[in-house]
């Protein structure tokens, strides 16, 4: 919701135009590697390497109960990595800030105003650095089952973002965007930092000191071979397929606006705006993936493969059908929802309708990037090297690239937007397929009947909250008309053609509620308690 709230300020502000043009090509670098630190790679790699950490850590505690062992993979895991990371992120953040200009006309070669997008880059240079943190920092808890921290990152980036452009636009102008981003990347660090110390090994912890706390010197090398083999985890070995998988899926972002830089001004903003609009019900929907890639990863690293596959089937059964919920609002309600969100201050009607009209289009591919999202997950969670979702991901990012150089010159944005929908959709398939031979077995026919039939519901929801908003006059009682008349059109048909996806959902939301009830109850009663005492 903050990032809406940074897009509507950035759009009041500035509009669609050649200066958000400018911020957006420089935005695209951070942009780039957030989601490839912060959420794919970084995460793909570190979470199955520490929860493969603490099972070893768990059946060593076992196998010397009762005994001092000096070992810990954790703590050498940590040791292996996090400073080698941080010197790698320090020079990319440098060599970043000194290409500016190299990177803009690589990235955008049609701009207008190459000089705001060069200037804006290298405010944004420090954030390629304070990204891998966050993204270290973020696996580390998640894989210890501490989700709150890494849930406030965004928050602190875009409080971080709207402060700054408040702050400091009528000096900077969109310079004030760039430099939000710097200071909001710094936030995220230091919101996860007090939890990050506090999951620290205590030899790690005690900082400044050297060897164990007691004072006796380190194991033999040949006593922590398990410990370093660990840490060898996140080598090049598993690095490599990891990151040409994240490069290849975020370089989708890379080609749209290569190709939107060669249309008239404000193509790279309209695309903008929409992809932010149509990817909330992606983002919701990769929420479940989120929390259970840790429990996928320590499954696999029991050898608990049946639990995995269960997991797996459970989570691509709910993230498909709340994001098909989602692409039908975002499809039947398009015109009101960018007018309700964006239309004041710079944003225009007609930058409305020119947005509007290419988030239609986007929001086909919706499912395709939520399936790779959930179905990239455990391929990467047996903590061993495997090439097939990379190859997956570069064969889709290959028909982007030749759909949409091939579209945009006639169809213009609705072409780059389409062919996007088109490559991430034929990744989805290919990685859905390979799942089921080379990870876990899951069943695929039954996973397309069950997204066929939720395709369907999405179809004739889509289509009843379009009719329902045509008839109401404003844009507020449009949307709330359509969203109510597509929510139930969509649950009564996933119903009719009984979809178990949508009954799951119920039973999981009813039993969230429940459970949430149940610890209050219990608190209240355990207070009374006390205060009786």
């Amino acid at each position: 919701m903050l990032g809406l709230v940074r897009d509507q300020t950035i759009a009041r502000l500035f509009g669609a135009g050649s200066e958000t043009d400018a911020f957006l090509i420089a935005w695209t670098v951070p942009e780039f590697a957030s989601t490839l630190l912060v959420e794919d790679a970084m995460a793909l790699i570190l979470v199955p390497a520490f929860s493969l950490a603490l099972s070893r850590r768990a059946a060593a505690a076992d196998r010397t109960a009762g005994q001092k062992d000096e070992q810990d993979p954790v703590r050498d895991l940590l040791a292996a990595t996090l400073p080698r990371l941080a010197a790698v992120l320090a020079a990319v953040a440098v060599l970043a800030l000194v290409s500016a200009p190299l990177l803009v006309r690589m990235l955008a070669p049609g701009l207008q105003d190459p000089e705001l997008a060069v200037q804006c880059t290298r405010l944004t240079a420090l954030s390629l650095f304070t990204f891998g943190i966050t993204g270290y920092f973020s696996a580390a808890l998640r894989a210890h089952r501490r989700f709150a921290p890494p849930a406030a990152v965004y928050t602190a980036y875009n409080v971080g973002i709207i402060g700054t452009v408040l702050a400091l636009h009528p000096v900077l102008g969109v310079r004030a965007a760039a430099a939000g981003v710097a200071v909001g990347s710094l936030l995220m660090v230091l919101v996860q930092l007090p939890s990050f110390l506090s999951v620290l090994p205590p030899r790690l912890a005690a900082l400044g000191r050297r060897g164990p706390a007691t004072g006796r010197p380190r194991p033999a090398r040949r006593n922590r071979r398990p410990a370093v083999r660990t840490a060898g985890l996140v080598g090049l070995g598993l690095l490599a397929p990891v990151v040409l998988f994240a490069l290849s899926r975020q370089s989708q972002v890379l080609v749209e606006r290569f190709l939107g830089s060669t249309l008239p001004a404000g193509a790279i903003s309209h695309l903008n705006y929409a992809q932010k609009v149509a990817q909330m019900p992606m983002v919701l929907s990769l929420m479940v993936c989120t929390v259970t890639f840790p429990v996928v990863a320590r499954a696999m690293a029991d050898g608990r493969r049946e639990d995995a596959r269960r997991r797996v089937e459970g989570d691509l059964a709910l993230a498909a059908a709340i994001v098909l919920l989602g692409t039908a609002h975002v499809i039947a309600l398009a015109p009101q929802l960018i007018e309700i969100l964006f239309q004041r201050g710079a944003f225009t009607p007609a930058d409305t309708e020119a947005t509007a009209s290419v988030m239609r289009v986007y929001a086909l591919g919706l499912l395709g990037h939520t399936l790779v999202g959930a179905l990239a997950r455990p391929f990467f969670s047996a903590a061993r090297p495997t090439w097939f979702p990379a190859a997956a991901m570069a064969l889709g990012l290959l028909v982007t690239v030749v759909a949409g150089t091939l579209a945009a010159p006639h169809w213009g944005i609705h072409g780059i937007a389409a062919a996007n929908a088109l490559g991430i959709t034929g990744c989805a398939w290919l990685l859905l397929r390979g799942l089921s031979t080379r990870v876990v077995p899951v069943d695929v026919a039954a996973a397309v009947g069950g997204l066929t039939r939720l395709v369907l519901a999405a179809v004739a929801a889509t289509a009843a909250g379009a009719a329902t908003a045509a008839l109401l006059p404003s844009p507020w009682p449009a949307a709330a008309g359509g969203a109510l008349a597509v929510t139930v059109t969509f649950a009564g048909a996933a119903l009719l053609l009984r979809a178990p996806e949508v009954p799951r959902l119920l039973t999981t939301a009813g039993g969230a509620v429940t459970s949430t009830t149940r610890r209050a109850v219990k608190r209240a009663l355990e207070r009374k308690v006390r205060h009786v005492r």
